[in-house]
């Protein structure tokens, strides 16, 4: 796969001893089709957190005295970050075939409850607070689900060459377009009422519904193709030889091995957190509350929401053409992402010509690529670190630092009320300055808001 394969220089050679020699020639993926699936699959655990967000309107329409976003959020990372933990620590007390199952069953629960209940219970009144707590416990449900799916894929796809990892990460940037050029869609063919946006948002639980058991059917399937079984009976072969060799304990054996797996890979887990730190701090956040556009109105907000989501898998399509297998260099390239925090500082409270729309678009869209990109870099690479037979839990292991990664940037996010009365404040200050500055340059009327392009500059609420 060119420069997405890790040569075998990369593997720590203490390992080599407990890894099988190979009796079979390894089987081809026919038509790519482990791949395809692969990568269809990677779609699925996001789908069920996309479908609950994009409703969001309708949920805040039903339930006007709750904050839907904020508990949706919370209920949602809190469980799957506590069942993740329970998927690390005694995941060798099931196979990941059956979690994922599981856990795809529970996205199927989870979806079917809004639609019934609308129909069965709510029907479109307000304030049946009701149905809000059956929603919360749906939204939990798809915690749970989240866990076993996710730790399930990326724990197995590590186990198999980095171009399944690619697969697995590029579905699940897929899910977000997905979901936001169906918000486009449901956008422009419903009137935004009441009606529409009730119309919207049961299409998408059932699209969501839909791509969930098309994904039981794949997994499934995947499960029998030969080359994917090929590498499951390579990690058997090579934990049975572990057992046989070190003669532990089992539950002993665990607790030495994730320890050893989180000593190897540590440091690409926590470029995962600053990753994900970085980008849930900034997006959606700041950039669809805080940014404005009098040109586009209400659909500046849905474009950029789907900018980002676009750019994030060309970024994760791109590691199927190029990997950089330097980790110092990947991990590092994380750590930068933390520029991101003054230029988004810049676009939202500098100078106006900096907060029209091409400045702020072009933003999202790095914030975009970079963290497909390198996310995708540092799930191939981790997973290849640690011997065969662990690589399934440190598939796993990533996932909770991805996880961790997604708490932390939410909770900053979270302060993001108290951060923008602050920021204008400087902000305000700094305009001085550039504006003039720039509107002597440029010969843009930059105090008025009008950019020296013609495009009529974000404004954000300095009130």
């Amino acid at each position: 796969m060119g420069g997405a394969t890790t040569s075998d220089h990369h593997e720590p050679p203490l390992h080599h001893h407990l890894l099988p020699k190979p009796t079979t020639k390894t089987p081809r993926d026919s038509y790519n089709l482990a791949y395809t699936i692969h990568f269809i699959l990677g779609t699925s655990y996001l789908i069920p957190w996309n479908a609950f967000v994009t409703a969001v309107d309708y949920f805040s329409y039903l339930y006007p005295a709750a904050s839907v976003d904020r508990v949706f959020a919370v209920v949602y990372m809190t469980i799957g970050l506590v069942a993740l933990l329970f998927v690390v620590f005694y995941s060798h007390r099931s196979r990941s075939f059956v979690r994922i199952n599981v856990g795809l069953g529970l996205f199927v629960v989870a979806l079917l409850v809004v639609p019934v209940m609308d129909v069965a219970y709510v029907k479109g009144r307000v304030g049946v607070y009701g149905g809000f707590y059956v929603s919360v416990a749906a939204v939990a449900v798809a915690g749970v689900g989240d866990a076993l799916v996710q730790g399930g894929m990326i724990g197995t796809a590590g186990v198999m060459p980095e171009r399944y990892m690619q697969a697995v990460v590029a579905g699940t940037a897929a899910s977000g377009v997905l979901i936001s050029f169906l918000r486009i869609f449901t956008k422009a063919a419903y009137p935004q009422d009441a009606h529409g946006i009730r119309k919207s948002a049961i299409l998408y639980f059932i699209i969501s519904i839909v791509v969930i058991f098309i994904c039981i059917i794949l997994h499934n399937v995947a499960h029998r193709l030969p080359v994917v079984k090929h590498y499951h009976d390579l990690k058997i072969k090579a934990m049975n030889n572990e057992k046989e060799e070190k003669g532990e304990d089992p539950g002993a054996l665990l607790r030495s091995t994730l320890r050893d797996v989180i000593g190897t890979i540590k440091w690409y887990g926590l470029g995962i957190v600053i990753l994900y730190v970085v980008t849930l701090s900034i997006f959606p956040g700041y950039i669809t509350e805080d940014v404005h556009s009098e040109v586009l109105k209400d659909w500046y907000p849905i474009i950029l929401l789907t900018t980002y989501h676009v750019f994030d898998l060309i970024g994760k399509y791109l590691t199927s053409i190029y990997v950089i297998e330097d980790s110092k260099v990947a991990i590092g390239a994380s750590f930068g992402r933390l520029l991101f925090f003054p230029v988004c500082f810049v676009c939202l409270h500098g100078p106006m010509v900096l907060r029209a729309e091409i400045p702020v678009g072009v933003m999202t869209s790095l914030l975009g690529l970079t963290n497909g990109y390198f996310a995708s870099c540092l799930l191939m690479l981790g997973p290849k670190m640690v011997p065969v037979q662990h690589a399934e839990m440190a598939g796993t292991v990533l996932v909770l630092f991805l996880e961790v990664g997604l708490a932390c940037g939410s909770v900053g996010r979270s302060t993001h009320d108290q951060q923008v009365e602050f920021a204008p404040f400087i902000g305000h200050r700094l305009n001085n300055f550039l504006d003039n500055k720039i509107s002597l340059e440029l010969g843009g009327d930059v105090r008025h808001g009008q950019g020296p392009t013609g495009f009529i500059t974000g404004k954000v609420n300095e009130n």
